[in-house]
């Protein structure tokens, strides 16, 4: 892992050489598991007007691990987009994807960490597991696809660890928070100083399309290697007209994974992700329990 921080990193500084720490934008980074909302996320701060990417470090690692060699990331300068947003995510495919901390490799390629703020993603682990079924049980076994998600998942506290170290400032952020997708947006853009940019109709008016990653999105897309192209990833039932929370069901999830996932923290992990986003936005802690979303009266 080592090594291949080092040669992601020594990737991103060509993109970043020859600039003061002024001309690098206020970056918000958010990482997670995948499979906990992220790429709306990214659209969100996209229709916010933000540039807004969608995992260019990893994009950069993936290439590094196929034997590539990946072009910089092109960050514009503060000057002409003073906030830009990205967001970067655990798994699922190999353990290198599940344990690689962004912000070390952004940070280790000289991105200033005053220029930083990381926003750490997480969703009720059983609706999260469910996806990674459906998305890659066809393309993982699956025993390894369990393991894998159980490592991005306790990655957490090496990436959060990380960040404080180097003195970013962190977000706690779940999906279910997005069950009143109004109040939650706002307070996370009040959170990060980015009030200016955020109007309701942020949250409630995008243009309708069928899928995140189609050319009606807001995201800024990088060139990933062949191999993990995934059709349909982001594809979502009914289209896609807001940002708003997605309920699931279990789906293929056994309560034997269910009990893998309490026995290896992973239950622990949420709990402290939802009690830690509460706390950072001032939301009603009856918003992120199972169940109903309360109604706007009580959330009010």
């Amino acid at each position: 892992m080592d090594g291949l921080t080092n040669q992601v990193a020594s990737y991103l500084a060509a993109g970043f050489g020859g600039r003061t720490e002024q001309d690098f934008p206020h970056l918000t980074c958010a990482w997670g598991r995948a499979r906990v909302g992220s790429t709306a996320m990214a659209n969100l701060f996209g229709v916010a007007g933000l540039p807004s990417y969608y995992q260019p470090t990893k994009a950069v690692m993936r290439h590094v691990l196929a034997a590539d060699r990946p072009g910089p990331w092109a960050v514009p300068l503060a000057d002409q987009a003073p906030h830009i947003f990205c967001k970067d995510v655990a798994g699922p495919y190999l353990t290198a994807e599940c344990l690689y901390i962004p912000l070390q490799m952004l940070i280790e390629a000289g991105y200033p960490a005053s220029r930083l703020h990381l926003v750490m993603l997480d969703r009720q682990p059983v609706h999260a597991l469910a996806s990674w079924l459906r998305k890659w049980s066809h393309r993982v076994n699956r025993d390894q696809l369990l393991e894998n998600f159980v490592v991005a998942t306790l990655n957490a506290v090496r990436v959060e660890n990380y960040a404080r170290r180097q003195g970013v400032p962190v977000t706690h952020y779940v999906h279910e928070a997005a069950r009143q997708p109004v109040l939650a947006a706002a307070a996370l853009f009040h959170r990060l100083g980015l009030s200016d940019y955020f109007t309701p109709e942020t949250v409630t008016s995008w243009q309708r399309m069928d899928s995140l990653d189609d050319s009606q999105s807001r995201i800024l897309f990088p060139v990933e290697p062949e191999a993990y192209a995934a059709p349909g990833l982001h594809q979502q039932t009914g289209g896609i007209g807001s940002y708003a929370y997605q309920d699931r069901d279990r789906g293929a999830v056994t309560d034997a994974d269910l009990d893998l996932l309490r026995r290896h923290g992973v239950d622990e992990v949420y709990a402290r992700s939802a009690a830690a986003c509460a706390r950072d936005l001032d939301l009603p802690r009856g918003l992120l329990r199972e169940g109903d979303a309360p109604s706007a009266a009580a959330v009010a």
